[in-house]
């Protein structure tokens, strides 16, 4: 079976990088023309995706079947474009997931309330805005999925930190170093980039994944022939 690895890049253009070079940084040299930007922009999102490794998935989704079959809460929680990722996988996770399956999601996203957000940040701080809220609303045995590409927002790892001190099953969504979010995190899906905008779309991508698969895994084979997913 091939693997991401084995896939063909697409050939980066004659006013870019070197085809062995692969470089973590993208871009590193100016590109004329923006479909030659655009297929460059491409190849390293192949050569990040190979990065992520299988068992993280697997772990990621094995944690989510569990609080989905068992009623346990899954909240989730980002800054800026991680924050529409977080808002989106509400969507996919609940709506999505319940849709032709016996499985009733519970999925909140700590980021989607304006008022909630900014009254926190402004009386007490904005490294609280997530972990003030699962003080709250989070109970032994439910998940919390923070989405983070650098790992080291403030307010991802308070929430990763009081998750681990109350019984609260975590995964990470990293990129770049990976920060304290990854080493925090019982299961980190870690993206080898550093181009926020690949590596948010390989976050994106990895949540659709996650949504799909255990979607597919609670319907019948006739069922699935005949979704479109």
């Amino acid at each position: 079976m091939s693997t991401l690895r084995d896939l063909p890049l697409f050939a980066p253009p004659p006013d870019g990088p070197p085809p062995d070079a692969a470089p973590l940084r993208f871009p590193e040299v100016p590109y004329q023309g923006s479909a030659s930007f655009f297929e460059a922009y491409l190849a390293e999102t192949a050569r990040a995706a190979s990065s992520v490794e299988g068992t993280a998935l697997e772990q990621a989704a094995t944690i989510l079947l569990d609080a989905y079959g068992s009623g346990a809460a899954v909240f989730v929680c980002g800054n800026g474009g991680s924050a529409a990722i977080a808002n989106h996988l509400q969507c996919d996770h609940l709506k999505g997931v319940r849709t032709a399956t016996d499985l009733l999601p519970r999925v909140i996203s700590l980021s989607s309330n304006v008022e909630l957000l900014t009254a926190i940040a402004n009386d007490m701080a904005y490294e609280d805005v997530f972990a003030y809220q699962l003080q709250s609303q989070a109970r032994r045995g439910d998940v919390l999925i923070v989405i983070s590409s650098s790992g080291r927002s403030a307010n991802i790892v308070r929430a990763l930190e009081w998750a681990r001190d109350n019984g609260v099953h975590t995964i990470a969504l990293t990129g770049f170093g990976g920060g304290d979010a990854r080493k925090l995190a019982d299961v980190a899906i870690h993206v080898e980039g550093s181009n926020y905008g690949i590596v948010e779309d390989l976050h994106q991508a990895a949540m659709h994944a996650l949504a799909q698969y255990i979607r597919q895994s609670r319907m019948t084979a006739e069922a699935i022939a005949g979704t479109v997913f």
